[in-house]
């Protein structure tokens, strides 16, 4: 009985080794497919996630960029309307007219350029083979101030050197204040803009003050709105003011340059008539 019951028990030892080694395996068979299928899953997400992220940046950049266009015009017409449209319209009419004005004066100076060497070549040129008369021909199909002062000159030259040169002289001025004709309107629209800015800033706080005296007490949000429209009528008339002085000062630069030719080519045109006559 005893060997009986000993040979069961190591049968039965037996049996439940290799039943848990069944369980052991089956387990780790298990968790290794589990651990296949995680990896598996993993790397599909990383193959798929750089595939749409940069079409969702894109997106985003796009749509980013659509609410900042729009955005901006929006932002612009309503400051506009905020600032108070009695101001900032007289503002903008400063502007308008002051750049109108700017425009004709820069391209009237521009044509009124002259290559001045050029012109005292061919006067030069057509003295020694025609004459005055000659010259005069010259200088009228020729535009620009210079010619015309030229022109002006020459007729004076039966009169003598000295009578042509008090005409290039005198004649010198009157180019002159044709050029700098209509520089006095934009410096009034500069100095004219920021006024009208103030102005705004002052009776927006008046605004401001006469709600607060309404309201009986001070309010974060009535202090505010005065202020705000205060605030947007100074900067819309300082920024009129700046765009008008950089077409100004470039405006004040070609004329002071188109003078400095004349009255170098008047000097030149003097030296060329002493020339001519002690020539003959």
């Amino acid at each position: 009985m005893k060997k009986l019951f000993v040979l069961m028990m190591l049968a039965g030892a037996m049996s439940f080794g290799f039943t848990g080694n069944a369980v052991a395996q089956e387990e780790e068979t298990t968790t290794q497919e589990s651990d296949t299928a995680q990896a598996e899953e993993s790397a599909d997400t990383v193959v798929s996630e750089p595939d749409t992220l940069p079409t969702a940046i894109a997106a985003e950049e796009e749509e980013e960029v659509v609410e900042e266009e729009q955005t901006f015009h929006q932002v612009v017409k309503e400051k506009f309307i905020e600032g108070g449209w009695e101001f900032m319209s007289v503002v903008l009419i400063c502007l308008i007219l002051g750049l109108a004005i700017a425009i004709e004066r820069i391209i009237t100076l521009n044509l009124a350029t002259t290559n001045t060497n050029k012109l005292l070549a061919n006067v030069e040129e057509a003295l020694n083979q025609g004459g005055v008369e000659a010259a005069k021909e010259v200088t009228r199909n020729t535009r620009g101030p210079v010619a015309s002062i030229f022109t002006q000159g020459l007729m004076r030259m039966s009169e003598g050197v000295e009578m042509v040169e008090k005409s290039v002289i005198a004649y010198g001025s009157v180019e002159m204040g044709r050029l700098e004709r209509g520089l006095v309107w934009i410096s009034l629209f500069i100095s004219l803009a920021p006024m009208l800015g103030f102005m705004g800033t002052v009776i927006g706080m008046i605004g401001a003050f006469d709600a607060i005296e309404a309201a009986g007490d001070i309010s974060p949000s009535l202090v505010a709105g005065g202020i705000k429209v205060a605030l947007l009528t100074t900067v819309g008339g300082l920024i009129v003011a700046v765009i008008l002085q950089l077409f100004y000062n470039y405006c004040v630069s070609k004329v002071d340059s188109l003078v400095n030719q004349m009255e170098d080519a008047s000097i030149a045109l003097v030296d060329i008539l002493v020339k001519h006559n002690l020539s003959k």
